[in-house]
């Protein structure tokens, strides 16, 4: 089997902090995001909620990916104090934005670092988490005399059914697993089948 893809924590849900500094206000929404888009997507929605800030400031981290934006603020003062505290957190498929309304007290370069920062770690760290197992799909065809057998097989197993197709020899259907059932449920698969099941890792 090939790289499995391996489990992480993430966002319950969207979640907000404020914090007022220095007469500035700090507004901090953390939420989850599957892709960049969706993560760009949160933030044009902000933008467009609070037109009048002086600052949307962001980063994400999904899988592999990550980006920041100090929108405007001196470089390195907000988007990475931002993504740093994603990361500090131990979270994935996060997008946080700080949004800031200027409140005339100019708060230096060392002072925006800890106030987007901290707004962001604070923000990540009091939402709700959850953990994330994802599962792996795979291609199973079987022929018409064995789909009863299938069929019981997938009742007894923790499986998510995807699209089914006839084919002239059976039937095909995708199905998604949990990683470390793979091993075990294909076994059963090739006894439930007397060895007719064919399967593949989409």
């Amino acid at each position: 089997m090939a790289d499995l893809p391996a489990p992480f924590t993430t966002l319950a849900g969207p979640h907000r902090f404020d914090a007022v500094i220095e007469n500035s206000e700090f507004l901090a929404f953390a939420d989850r995001a599957e892709t960049p888009e969706e993560a760009l997507t949160q933030l044009a929605a902000l933008r467009a909620r609070y037109p009048d800030a002086t600052h949307h400031c962001w980063a994400y981290r999904i899988a592999g990916a990550y980006r920041f934006n100090d929108d405007g603020e001196p470089g390195g003062t907000a988007g990475g104090p931002i993504l740093r505290a994603i990361e500090g957190q131990g979270v994935d498929h996060v997008m946080v934005v700080v949004v800031r309304f200027y409140g005339g007290v100019k708060l230096g370069t060392g002072g925006l670092v800890r106030a987007y920062g901290g707004t962001a770690a604070e923000c990540v760290r009091s939402a709700p988490k959850l953990e994330v197992r994802p599962r792996v799909t795979l291609r199973v065809a079987v022929p018409f005399a064995s789909v009863s057998g299938l069929y019981h097989l997938l009742g007894t197993w923790d499986v998510t059914r995807g699209e089914e197709t006839y084919t002239a020899g059976g039937v095909e259907l995708h199905v998604q697993l949990l990683p470390e059932d793979v091993p075990a449920f294909t076994d059963a698969l090739r006894d439930a089948t007397r060895g007719a099941a064919e399967t593949a890792f989409e």
